[in-house]
């Protein structure tokens, strides 16, 4: 349960951005969008492998 705390004064504008970032911060809508479909363990896998030399390509890139 997520729970913001709102200070006095303050409007409902700042109080709904404090709780998407709160909200966003927990993960539920990118686990939600993960579950609609199945994804065979292999296929994760190998998109892992994927970011990981990405990742490591652009890693070596600002090195040098």
């Amino acid at each position: 349960m997520i729970i913001v705390p709102i200070k006095e004064n303050e409007t409902i504008d700042k109080a709904l951005k404090k709780f998407k970032k709160k909200f966003e911060k927990t993960g539920v809508i990118k686990q939600l969008r993960a579950r609609q479909a199945f994804e065979k363990p292999s296929v994760s896998r190998r998109t892992e492998i994927k970011k990981a030399v990405y990742r490591t390509q652009l890693q070596a890139q600002f090195q040098a």
